[in-house]
């Protein structure tokens, strides 16, 4: 979905959708619900893989997230939105499933080589 037509559909402009997209402007609940419904996600697709605690600290929706890539934001990478946008192109569930556990189990297994 192109950031005009999610503007469109809850009534921001474009503008306003990139400001959320790279972090330049917070989302707050009500509007990462409406988010949520247009895109057609549950809330808790968000925080799937937020980590509960960072350094021993639990970890609330109100704190800012803690880079681990060298203090560079990922999610504003055009490599992550690209990644994205691919990955919600796949129409078939059970493909987009497995593409996104194969991902995972690739990164777990890059990251565990590393330790």
């Amino acid at each position: 979905m192109s950031q005009e037509k999610l503007g469109e559909a809850v009534n921001l402009t474009f503008q306003q959708i990139q400001k959320y997209e790279r972090g330049a402007n917070r989302i707050g609940s009500s509007r990462l619900f409406q988010l949520a419904q247009v895109l057609g996600v549950p809330v808790s697709y968000f925080f799937d893989e937020m980590p509960q605690q960072i350094d021993g600290v639990t970890r609330g929706l109100a704190q800012p997230a803690q880079e681990h890539y060298d203090g560079e934001d990922q999610m504003s990478r055009r490599e992550t939105l690209e990644l994205i946008r691919a990955y919600y192109r796949i129409l078939n569930p059970q493909v987009r499933k497995r593409v996104f556990d194969l991902v995972k189990a690739i990164g777990q297994a890059d990251n565990e080589m590393d330790d």
